[in-house]
């Protein structure tokens, strides 16, 4: 009788989700050993984790990574190519908690939520009228890459009653949405959200050129990733009331160094924890259990980021 092949967690991933979906002939260790990982055949990695050449060289019967999520920057993708071994993600798995959490911010900053609660709760109440509440519905929503949330938080857009644009130069847009500049959507947007890939064109994104083109007073929120921010010159766009406020799930490094701009009443913050609901973890540990136990039993994967994004199913 074959012995069950193991699969490792790195990162806390829930045994109780992620074995049943494994099932029979296939051993879930959420804790691994030295020993484990020596054996292991999978792994199944949270996306903090990093994957580097060391762990590669600790796990030698390695034959397949899935990652919780889309990013793969800290997965030394080269080592993965040289081995042969897929480096799955999960796509879609929190497309609504992100846009969901998107739309949060944004009506956080809209609303004044943090300005106001401090108000209310320091017993300043005749000063509210210093702190303006924004309207979204008739204001222009500028989506910068228009992807799965991209596509999500438009819909939810609709639904305040927003106009909604998007610039996405990978992407043949609707013809009602589509802006032909970065500069022209920064232009003519009173919020901006931000849901595009980490690449050394994107990084630094957004800094003091970009800043310069908002509309007076314009939100910009960003759930992507850290570095598309400049966030000294976002200090600078805060303080001159061209940036009206700016909302952070993401940062760089993470967890962050601490920021002057995180003390500004016209910011908000999470931990990168939008897209990590309830439902959205559940569904994002079940996507990547079923892209290992597809991998290993020669079932071809719903989406590999590497090997030039083969779709075969095969391993080393």
């Amino acid at each position: 009788m074959a012995s069950p092949v193991i699969v490792v967690g790195l990162g806390s991933i829930a045994a109780e989700i992620v074995a049943p979906v494994l099932g029979s002939g296939f051993i879930y260790i959420e804790n691994p050993t030295e020993s484990d990982l020596q054996k292991a055949e999978g792994a199944i990695v949270r996306a903090a984790f990093e994957f580097n050449r060391s762990v590669f060289d600790s796990m030698p019967n390695l034959k397949v990574i899935a990652r919780t999520g889309v990013g793969t920057e800290l997965v030394d993708l080269v080592v993965a190519d040289s081995l042969g071994i897929p480096v799955l993600i999960t796509p879609g798995s929190n497309t609504v908690a992100v846009a969901e959490g998107v739309f949060a911010h944004i009506l956080h900053l809209s609303k004044r939520l943090g300005p106001l609660t401090k108000l209310v709760a320091n017993g300043a109440w005749n000063d509210r009228n210093n702190y303006p509440v924004g309207d979204l519905e008739n204001h222009t929503l500028g989506i910068i890459g228009y992807g799965r949330i991209g596509t999500q938080v438009a819909q939810i857009a609709a639904a305040f009653g927003m106009k909604v644009i998007a610039f996405d130069p990978y992407i043949d847009l609707p013809s009602e949405i589509k802006v032909e500049s970065l500069n022209d959507l920064l232009s003519r947007s009173d919020v901006i959200t931000l849901h595009i890939p980490l690449t050394p064109q994107t990084t630094g994104l957004f800094g003091a050129a970009q800043f310069s083109k908002l509309k007076l007073g314009a939100i910009l929120v960003n759930c992507s990733r850290g570095a598309l921010i400049d966030l000294d010159q976002a200090m600078i766009a805060l303080k001159s009331g061209k940036l009206g406020g700016l909302g952070l799930d993401v940062f760089d490094p993470e967890p962050p160094k601490h920021h002057a701009i995180f003390e500004h009443e016209n910011v908000v913050l999470t931990p990168h924890v939008m897209g990590l609901s309830a439902q959205a973890t559940v569904a994002t540990y079940v996507m990547a259990a079923k892209g290992v136990r597809d991998v290993l039993t020669g079932v071809k994967p719903q989406a590999i980021a590497n090997l030039k994004n083969k779709s075969d199913g095969s391993a080393k």
